[in-house]
């Protein structure tokens, strides 16, 4: 029970149902030699990694009961005992590894702005979240649940919505579905365009979904002079990734 509650804590429900563990575990491409698990829990995920003899694989895991019970179990497993938004990425793997998980919850997010931040190191991820996250990372230009992930990250990755999981195969079941998503790195090493200032304008953008970018740009405090009308017109969910790299090179400080 210890563990349960520990797991709950930290946003985590166990995936019960092995066949959808084994359907996660086969929908990375194997391109990518190194691979790391975020969270792997109890080890439904990892059981089958394990047994993929393409990767150089390693986990990272933050619950100590948790990183205790991979030891005992698996025993040639690396486990690493800590958080993986503050871990030092290049010293854990000085090539490029894909990325997969049961994400918890509450961090899905912030693990995605992770990876968006190592996107040169980490050029595929496989990962279950909370539908409407993925859905969000998902979508598309257009969509009300287009957002500030789905813009950074296409920029940089082909996202593929794989298939939904019901709440019924989770201990604890969660009050939502979630779904699996798979993120592969495109040809684009760098945008055209500042790209500091284009993930500040995606954010600002965002942030006031509901007003013309005219309005919700205002915060920046920069010239809009230069900025085709038309865009200015547009509420930022309308803009795909390269409406947005107009809109970054026209901004004037």
């Amino acid at each position: 029970m210890e563990q349960v509650r520990a797991k709950k804590f930290l946003g985590q429900h166990f995936l019960t149902d092995e066949s959808i563990a084994e359907r996660i575990a086969h929908s990375l491409t194997g391109q990518v030699p190194c691979l790391l698990e975020i969270g792997p829990g109890m080890g439904v995920l990892t059981k089958y990694l394990l047994d993929d003899s393409r990767y150089n694989f390693k986990a990272i895991e933050l619950d100590r009961e948790s990183v205790e019970w991979l030891h005992s179990h698996y025993p040639s497993l690396e486990v690493i005992e800590g958080d993986f938004l503050r871990l030092d990425l290049t010293t854990l793997f000085p090539t490029s590894f894909a990325v997969i998980g049961n994400f918890p919850y509450n961090i899905s997010s912030q693990i995605l702005f992770r990876v968006f931040e190592n996107r040169q190191q980490i050029p595929e991820v496989v990962g279950m979240f909370q539908k409407e996250v993925a859905e969000r990372v998902a979508a598309a230009p257009g969509s009300k649940t287009y957002g500030i992930l789905s813009v950074l990250l296409s920029a940089f990755y082909n996202i593929e919505y794989l298939f939904t999981v019901h709440e019924h195969v989770f201990n604890p079941p969660p009050k939502v579905k979630s779904a699996v998503i798979r993120l592969t790195r495109n040809d684009v090493q760098n945008l055209d365009c500042d790209e500091k200032r284009f993930v500040q304008v995606v954010k600002t953008g965002f942030n006031q979904r509901r007003k013309t970018l005219r309005n919700a740009l205002k915060p920046l405090n920069m010239s809009l002079d230069s900025v085709p009308d038309e865009l200015l017109q547009k509420r930022a969910e309308q803009l795909s990734v390269a409406d947005f790299v107009t809109l970054t090179n026209n901004l004037m400080p």
